[in-house]
């Protein structure tokens, strides 16, 4: 059962993971989504994260995974809608072995005003996503 966590752990989660020195096999960051390619994210992420021994991977939207800087993104999950459905439904339609994963949208920055959608992916268990 996924745990909701709160706008502020979410802050300091997002600081946490911008604070690392690069992009690592568990961590991505990008400005905005190419749908197409989500679940392939959602794939590899869940698996390196096995690899690696972490219980879950995230996808960070709007932060540059240059300088790791919030910079906000479009993307919006909750709206998102690809060949007709839902974002998220589609993705649990297409994601096998089925795992557990949730967009998390909220503001960030300075003064909480850029828009930012982190991706919780729970690590692959017994066969590869």
């Amino acid at each position: 059962m996924p745990v909701e966590f709160t706008f502020d752990y979410l802050r300091s989660l997002l600081k946490e993971l911008c604070q690392l020195p690069g992009e690592t096999e568990w961590v991505e960051f990008k400005q905005n989504a190419d749908i197409e390619k989500i679940g392939e994210y959602i794939s590899a992420l869940a698996n390196s994260a096995a690899l690696t021994g972490k219980q879950n991977a995230w996808l960070v939207y709007g932060v540059s995974d240059k300088t790791h800087q919030i910079v906000g993104t479009s993307f919006r999950p909750s709206l998102q809608k690809y060949k007709q459905q839902e974002i998220e439904s589609w993705l649990l339609q297409k994601i096998t072995p089925k795992i557990h994963f949730h967009f998390y949208e909220f503001t960030a920055g300075n003064n909480n005003e850029l828009p930012v959608v982190i991706l919780e992916i729970q690590a692959a268990s017994h066969i590869p996503v």
